[in-house]
């Protein structure tokens, strides 16, 4: 325990606070920086669903007994890659919420960098909406490593080149070649407006185990680092594991970058401190000058699997404000053997099975504010992530 507490003090020094630690943290700075969060333009693949739900006592075995039924009418397994979800929040409203919480808690002026899975649409939509905007450009691209994936953070594209760049990226993503990549790694890398984030590079998302993660990370790391300009610190990650990131940042003479990975409503729980008042001065801070502050905000502090849980809520919740996107199920999308794309909704034609309907009726139960905050009491006082040692 005692380790840990030094830990954090020396981190303290080399560009980490922890805002329930020290509330004037933010002080001295000029911009709180908010990075790497999704809109309704993110497509979440659903391939990992089986992974995990198969895990979960009844919901196995309904989930098992559905997959049958679909084998003898459709003569072929379900391809959960061939579906994906959507987060619920327009770009304007994702864009609101992070900066509302950087003017509220720390009283600072925000920059939001809004982050996709590859796609750029909601900063474009932001910028048609708003002929002064000032949103960058950027998107999370999807790039194949070997038998995996990893998911790079590409900041700031130039405004009269980003739709061509995202037609560039993503046809190396449905067609990878390493020696293009490093061409086009050492092309962004040539803009000097852009930023260029591994986003949480020591998750195993695809489940491969973590030491075939780690070592494919180190691969990775020494083909293509001198191009990497940051590591992120990942606020919906555990602690042990952004620890590590700090440490293999650390290693590689990388700097650390906050990134919140909001899906939600709840906005990023970590932000960076900057004396920028422009995206372009933020990110020669971080690529000339090394200099980068990660800010730890309040709600990173409560169980991470009830944050999870919240987020999961949040995403299974009814949306009236949102014509067309209303239901959790209007929001999850299939493409069927001939091409066409659906929604569950249309699939389902109701409700949808029982088991399905009670499961989002529990969750439902999160929406109270009063349920929310008597299980953040208990869970804070209790989970294994928090830094209150």
């Amino acid at each position: 325990m005692q380790r840990n507490i030094a830990t954090l003090v020396v981190m303290d020094t080399q560009g980490l606070h922890f805002l329930w630690r020290n509330r004037r943290a933010a002080e001295s700075f000029r911009t709180g920086v908010s990075l790497h969060s999704h809109t309704l333009y993110s497509e979440e693949n659903m391939a990992f669903l089986p992974r995990y739900a198969h895990r979960i006592p009844g919901v196995s075995q309904s989930i098992r007994k559905h997959e049958a039924t679909y084998r003898r009418y459709y003569g072929h397994d379900i391809d959960y890659s061939r579906s994906w979800w959507t987060p619920p929040l327009p770009a304007v409203d994702a864009e609101t919420v992070e900066t509302k919480q950087i003017n509220d808690l720390v009283q600072l002026p925000a920059l939001v960098s809004l982050t996709d899975h590859d796609s750029i649409a909601a900063a474009l939509n932001l910028h048609v909406l708003d002929s002064h905007s000032v949103a960058p450009l950027s998107v999370e691209w999807t790039v194949p490593f070997g038998a995996s994936f990893f998911h790079l953070g590409i900041h700031h594209l130039p405004f009269d080149s980003a739709t061509t760049w995202m037609e560039t990226l993503l046809a190396w993503t449905a067609s990878p070649d390493l020696v293009r990549f490093s061409e086009l790694m050492v092309a962004l890398h040539a803009i000097d407006q852009v930023l260029i984030v591994f986003n949480h590079p020591l998750w195993d998302e695809d489940l491969k185990g973590q030491d075939v993660h780690r070592e494919g990370v180190r691969g990775f790391l020494d083909r293509y680092g001198s191009w990497i300009h940051a590591l992120e610190l990942n606020g919906l990650r555990p602690w042990s594991e952004n620890r590590d990131v700090v440490a293999l940042g650390q290693e590689r003479h990388i700097p650390i970058i906050s990134g919140g990975d909001r899906h939600g409503r709840e906005p990023n729980a970590n932000i960076n401190l900057s004396h920028a008042t422009t995206f372009s001065e933020f990110v020669a801070e971080v690529r000339r000058d090394k200099f980068s502050q990660v800010l730890f905000l309040p709600q990173y502090n409560a169980s991470l699997k009830l944050r999870c849980l919240e987020t999961m809520t949040d995403i299974l919740r009814d949306y009236p404000e949102y014509p067309g996107r209303v239901l959790w199920s209007d929001r999850i999308f299939f493409r069927q053997h001939d091409g066409h794309v659906a929604t569950l909704s249309s699939l389902w034609k109701g409700a949808g099975p029982g088991l399905v309907r009670n499961f989002v009726a529990l969750l439902r139960i999160l929406e109270s504010k009063r349920v929310r905050s008597t299980l953040r009491l208990i869970a804070t006082t209790a989970h294994a992530d928090s830094l209150l040692y």
